[in-house]
C-alpha cells in the first residue's frame, strides 16, 4: 500500500505548534513506521517545514512531500489552493490518505480514499465557549472532510457517538481507536524539584501546588476553577490558620486568556495563582511529580491525554465527569460536575485532607494508564488503513 498521512500539525509555521493534534501526529507517524516496513509512506509537511524537524522521519519506505500552501496563500484565492492540494496528492496516487484531524481540510475535489480522525466536537457541543467565527470555519470543515471520509477514527467511544449523532453516521464508518502516552512520563524527571520551582517562581519553602495543564481557554472551565480554589483556600485557613497550597496554571494562552489574570486578581487570589505560560517537553514530567494533585474541570474532551499523563506521573487527579473523561479515568479519578463549584471545591478540599485516598489514586492511575500505548494505537490504525484499499 501507499499511505499518504497529513503530518502539518506537527510543525505549522502559520498556526503555531497545534500541541494535542500535533503531538498525536508526531507519535502515530513514528509508531506506524516502527511496526511497519512493508508499506510505502508519503508524509506531507507544510512547505515551511524546517528540515531538522522531518529528518527524523527519513527511512527507505518514507517519501517526504510538501504542500505548495505557504508559498501561495498571500496571493492566490482558495480556489487555487484547492487544485495545487488535489494536484499534489494525485501525484502520488496513494492507496488511501491520512488527515489526522478533521480541522485539516483535505481539497474537496480530490477523490481517493481517505481517512479522519476526530479528536473532539466542542465547537458543537459546547459552541459559547469559542469565538463565532472560528467555530464556524471548525464546524464546515470538520462536516466536509466527515462526509467525505471513507472512514473515521475517533479517538474514544464518547467522540464515536457525537459523530454518529451530529453528522447521521453509521456506527460502522467509526471506528473508536485510543490514543497512546509518551513513554517518558514513566521515567524519572530530568529536571530536579528546586528547577522547576526557581523556574516558575514556585516558593520552595514547603509550598505545596495544584497543577492545571492545559491551554487557557473558557472551554477548560478555568473561572469556577479559579471560584473552588478560592473557597478550598478560606476553608483551609478557617480550619488550620493557613493554606499551603499555590494554583499553577501551565499551559499555553488560549482565547480570552489576559482575562484569567485579571479575573485571579480581582477574586483576591492573585498572589497564589501562578501563570507559567506554555510548558515545554522536558517540564511537564517534573510539573506533575511535584504537584500534590491535578485538576482538569473541562466542560467537553475528545480524549483528555492530560489525565493520562498524571496518572503515569503519580498524581492524583480530580476531572470533570462529562464527555470522553469518565471513559478515559476510570476510577483511578475523582470525578465532578464541573458546572457545581462547590464539588470540585469539596473534592479539592478532599485530596488536600486525605492521604490514603491520594495513595489509592495513584495505584489506580499507574493500572488505569497502562491500558493506552501508542504501538497499540499504531497497529489498530494500520488496520483502518488496509480496510479501505
Amino acid at each position: 500500500m501507499k499511505i499518504g498521512i497529513d503530518a502539518r500539525s506537527i510543525l505549522n509555521p502559520e498556526k503555531g505548534d497545534a500541541i494535542g493534534v500535533g503531538h498525536y501526529t508526531y507519535q502515530l507517524i513514528r509508531h506506524l513506521l516502527q511496526i511497519d516496513k512493508e508499506n510505502e509512506y508519503v508524509i506531507l509537511f507544510d512547505f515551511h517545514a524546517r528540515e531538522k524537524d522531518i529528518k527524523k522521519f527519513k527511512q527507505p519506505n518514507v517519501k517526504i512531500k510538501f504542500y505548495p500552501f505557504s508559498d501561495y496563500k498571500k496571493y492566490l484565492p482558495g480556489a487555487y489552493n484547492e487544485i495545487l492540494g488535489t494536484a499534489t496528492l494525485a501525484r502520488e496516487h496513494l492507496d488511501v490518505v491520512h488527515s489526522t484531524s478533521a480541522t485539516n481540510r483535505i481539497p474537496t475535489a480530490y477523490r481517493g480514499k481517505m481517512i479522519v480522525t476526530v479528536h473532539d466536537l466542542a465547537s458543537y457541543k459546547v459552541p459559547d465557549v469559542f469565538p463565532k467565527i472560528k467555530t464556524a470555519r471548525i464546524k464546515a470543515v470538520t462536516k466536509l472532510m466527515v462526509g467525505k471520509a471513507d472512514k473515521v477514527i475517533a479517538v474514544s467511544e464518547s467522540t464515536k457517538k457525537d459523530i454518529c449523532d451530529i453528522f447521521g453516521c453509521e456506527g460502522e464508518k467509526v471506528k473508536v481507536i485510543y490514543s497512546g502516552l509518551d513513554k517518558r512520563f514513566f521515567e524519572e524527571p530530568a529536571m530536579s524539584r528546586e528547577k522547576i520551582m526557581a523556574k516558575f517562581g514556585i516558593s520552595n519553602n514547603g509550598t505545596k501546588y495544584i497543577l492545571f495543564l492545559g491551554t487557557l481557554e473558557p472551554v477548560k472551565n478555568i473561572s469556577r476553577l479559579f471560584e473552588a480554589y478560592k473557597i478550598m483556600r478560606e476553608k483551609l485557613k478557617k480550619e488550620i490558620g493557613k493554606c499551603e497550597y499555590k494554583l499553577v496554571m501551565a499551559g499555553k494562552r488560549g482565547w480570552l486568556a489576559e482575562e484569567y489574570k485579571k479575573m485571579a486578581k480581582d477574586m483576591e487570589i492573585g498572589k497564589d495563582v501562578i501563570f507559567t505560560g506554555y510548558v515545554i517537553g522536558d517540564e511537564i514530567v517534573p510539573m506533575f511529580k511535584n504537584a500534590e494533585f491535578f485538576v482538569m474541570p473541562s466542560l467537553y474532551e475528545g480524549f483528555g491525554t492530560t489525565v493520562l499523563e498524571a496518572f503515569a506521573a503519580g498524581t492524583p487527579a480530580i476531572v470533570s465527569n462529562v464527555s470522553s473523561i469518565p471513559e478515559i479515568a476510570g476510577d483511578a479519578a475523582i470525578l465532578v460536575n464541573p458546572i457545581d463549584i462547590k464539588e470540585i471545591a469539596d473534592a479539592m478540599l478532599k485530596l488536600a485532607k486525605d492521604d490514603k485516598l491520594c495513595y489509592d489514586l495513584r495505584q489506580k492511575g499507574f493500572e488505569q494508564v497502562k491500558k493506552f500505548d501508542w504501538e497499540k494505537t499504531a497497529r489498530e490504525t494500520l488496520e483502518v488503513y488496509k480496510s479501505v484499499k
